[in-house]
């Protein structure tokens, strides 16, 4: 992974689940913000947090392949607009996406994967060393914080059963899938990078690897100061700053050699 500036020595405030729904229904019903406008705006910028995290020059393999893996819920979604603006930043993403939602704004989003010549793999391999030999890393779009309860459901549990013996960086989107906001489980998918989004999640304290961003910048002042959401400045323009990890382990597995 590319070296980063030096993030912030204050830990962020993380939100319990309640604090998160109530923060997400303020934006969309005070601050007028659209379902749709959130999806994009979260997409990008986990986008632009992999490329942050993987930049081009550093990849392993010759081609700048990524596999982004997605749920039939709102994580999904985020993960289908992630893989679109990565292929606009001239990588190579390929997306499973096994129970398509009916949700026109998803089918929307699908649409435009397609017509970017984005594939969709039809299944995915249950042998994990093809994944590890066609890919830089994986984008975990299956679940995210709205998953507890159903990531034994399927597909989601064969995914996440590939996606625990995969020995390239996985990057999740929000909560890792699988998380839940208690002590950790020795079967939990490892992520190498965690991308918050608004603001970091309660699972995100048992989050020991290499990079944490967080993907809030959009988020009003006023909202910040409620819900006491704390990050480092925000370089330039950037859409994502890198947070510590909780107790600043580096911890981790899956670094790209």
């Amino acid at each position: 992974m590319s070296s980063a500036p030096c993030p912030s020595r204050e830990p962020p405030r993380y939100l319990s689940r309640a604090e998160a729904e109530a923060m997400e229904k303020e934006l969309l019903e005070d601050y007028r913000f659209g379902r749709q406008q959130l999806i994009e705006i979260w997409g990008h910028a986990c986008a632009v947090a992999v490329t942050k995290a993987f930049p081009l020059p550093s990849l392993p393999r010759r081609q700048p392949t990524l596999l982004v893996a997605c749920g039939p819920a709102q994580t999904g979604a985020i993960g289908l607009v992630c893989a679109r603006h990565l292929r606009s930043f001239d990588y190579e993403p390929t997306i499973f996406y096994p129970k398509r939602s009916p949700d026109p704004l998803h089918r929307d989003f699908t649409t435009q994967c397609e017509r970017m010549d984005i594939p969709f793999l039809s299944y995915l391999p249950t042998e994990v060393q093809l994944i590890n030999d066609a890919y830089n890393a994986v984008v975990d779009a299956v679940l995210g914080a709205e998953g507890e309860g159903t990531e034994g459901t399927e597909p989601c549990a064969a995914t996440l059963a590939t996606l625990r013996h995969v020995r390239i960086p996985i990057v999740s989107l929000d909560v890792p899938s699988g998380w839940r906001a208690g002590p950790g489980d020795s079967g939990d998918i490892r992520p190498a990078v965690l991308v918050s989004l608004a603001a970091p999640k309660a699972a995100a304290r048992r989050f020991q690897g290499q990079r944490h961003f967080l993907a809030g910048r959009f988020v009003p002042e006023e909202l910040r100061r409620k819900f006491g959401i704390r990050a480092p400045p925000y370089p330039g323009s950037d859409c994502v700053v890198a947070l510590g990890p909780p107790g600043g382990a580096p911890g981790g597995t899956g670094t790209p050699q």
